[in-house]
């Protein structure tokens, strides 16, 4: 955004669902982007969208707490570890809940073990509050509200980065693809829309951990 911004904009941020419900609500918007397809295309098909693209990928990964790990724990070991509590984002409110429940789906009998046991902690109409700028999964595992969070793997570099911390990855036959998707609803958003379909864009959502 940054980059983008040669005049003043207004940003909200949040769970890509809630904020498409305050747009369908009639809260003014010229732009919307999501870390899924569904949202922006819902605005399409009903109206109020002008036009919709995607323009980034993403995965999922594991941040679990450093002291928690055992001598050969995986991915998949730690979901089933009984002893650790496992935080998710909230579906249906935030895409990274519902990629997650993907995860759980193609993982069959296990998944369905693990979904009985996922809370979901952020991203939801009641979660609790991040403080702004906090990354979720650290901060939800220092106070000691989870020991195991499913979030997005582009976090993965700065999570690496705290020793209190381990980032586990979750192989592609397992790990859905987050695909991002941005609506424009109004002329005033198509300079942004051409920017972030552009090289400059891609590279900037590169260094940042996107595909």
């Amino acid at each position: 955004m940054a980059c983008f911004q040669a005049e003043t904009i207004r940003c909200d941020f949040g769970p890509a669902g809630l904020l498409r419900e305050r747009i369908e609500a009639g809260e003014p918007c010229d732009f919307f982007a999501s870390a899924n397809v569904a949202h922006p295309q819902a605005l399409l098909a009903s109206g109020r969208a002008l036009s919709v693209s995607s323009f980034a990928l993403n995965r999922l990964c594991l941040t679990v707490r450093a002291d928690a790990m055992r001598e050969g724990d995986n991915w998949r070991s730690l979901l089933m570890r009984e002893d650790l509590r496992i935080g998710t984002s909230t579906p249906g409110c935030d895409p990274s809940g519902d990629y997650t429940q993907q995860l759980f789906s193609r993982m069959g009998a296990d998944g369905e073990a693990i979904r009985s046991r996922a809370v979901a902690l952020v991203g939801g109409r009641d979660s609790l509050p991040l403080p702004a700028g906090a990354l979720a999964a650290q901060w939800l595992i220092d106070h000691d509200h989870t020991d195991v969070f499913i979030g997005y793997a582009s976090y993965a570099p700065r999570l690496r980065q705290i020793s209190t911390l381990r980032v586990v990855d979750i192989p592609e036959p397992y790990n859905p693809i987050a695909e991002y998707a941005f609506a424009c609803l109004t002329a005033r958003g198509k300079p942004l829309a051409e920017f972030l379909l552009s090289t400059p864009a891609g590279l900037i959502l590169m260094q940042h951990g996107f595909n």
